[in-house]
């Protein structure tokens, strides 16, 4: 008997050489071909919010200043301005305030001024120069003190200047410097400086240069100051006793510093006027 053809296609033989070929091609080639467009698989990278550590300095910077931490920022901040105040104080400047009548109209009661305290300020002190100066020899009297915590907040304010000081300060006017021969007073009833007649448009007007006479010496290292409102002020010469300048002279070294500006009230802000114009014809002792 004949076999009959079935219609249907031989299936190829295939070399066994072939299937280790196509083996070796999938054992080569990458999973997924960056040729293609596929792109290759990558592990998974860590996130912020998979640190712990991250997202715990974030909480922290998001968490609100705590009353301690802002009440030790203040305190830094009090004691730094606490130290610059000291500094201005000791080296630049330093505030006073004028308790009394004395040196009207130039300085009322109740202004408060600064006064130069650079280093070598007051080496070139001159006549007609305001100046404020420490009590010499109990020219204020007993100065009865404050007590209690006011008293004691009160000193350490002034200490560190952030109150104007003035208690035992004094504030006046140059009228002679160590030499000076100072005479009250000529046929016109003027002030004469080692012979010079002297014009004071500072002296409060309607008074004399002053209604007591005397005749004085400067000593040496010394200054003699008289306040601007003539008939009310206690000055060198209502201390000097006829002692020809001795006692009612002031030290150079009580010297403070000189009066550059009155800062309150705003009204009056303004600097303090030297006058050296007014001795520019003294000569020398």
């Amino acid at each position: 008997m004949t076999d009959e053809p079935t219609g249907r296609p031989a299936e190829p033989t295939q070399d066994p050489g072939d299937h280790a070929r196509e083996d070796s091609r999938s054992r080569t080639d990458p999973v997924a071909d960056p040729a293609r467009g596929a792109e290759p698989s990558r592990a998974a990278e860590p996130s912020a919010a998979d640190d712990p550590d991250e997202g715990g300095a974030r909480a922290a910077r998001r968490r609100p200043p705590t009353l301690l931490h802002r009440l030790s920022e203040y305190a830094v901040v009090a004691v730094i301005a606490i130290v610059l105040a000291f500094l201005v104080k000791t080296f630049l400047v330093q505030p006073f305030w004028i308790p009394s009548e004395s040196m009207e109209d130039t300085l009322i009661t109740g202004d408060r001024i600064v006064v130069n305290k650079l280093p070598g300020s007051s080496d070139g002190l001159q006549r007609g120069d305001v100046v404020v100066f420490e009590d010499p020899d109990h020219w204020l009297g007993e100065t009865p003190e404050q007590g209690g915590v006011g008293g004691t907040v009160k000193k350490g304010l002034q200490f560190v200047g952030l109150y104007p000081a003035g208690d035992q300060h004094l504030v006046k006017r140059i009228i002679g410097l160590p030499g000076d021969r100072i005479v009250c007073c000529d046929q016109q009833g003027r002030l004469t400086v080692n012979g010079a007649s002297i014009t004071e448009p500072y002296v409060r007007a309607g008074q004399k240069p002053s209604n007591e006479r005397f005749e004085i010496t400067v000593p040496p290292g010394r200054l003699w100051l008289m306040g601007d409102n003539r008939a009310f002020s206690f000055d060198s010469r209502g201390h000097d006793q006829g002692s020809g300048g001795r006692l009612g002279s002031v030290p150079e070294s009580a010297v403070t510093g000189k009066a550059v500006a009155v800062v309150w009230p705003l009204g009056r802000l303004g600097g303090v006027t030297s006058h050296h114009d007014v001795f520019a014809k003294v000569p020398a002792p």
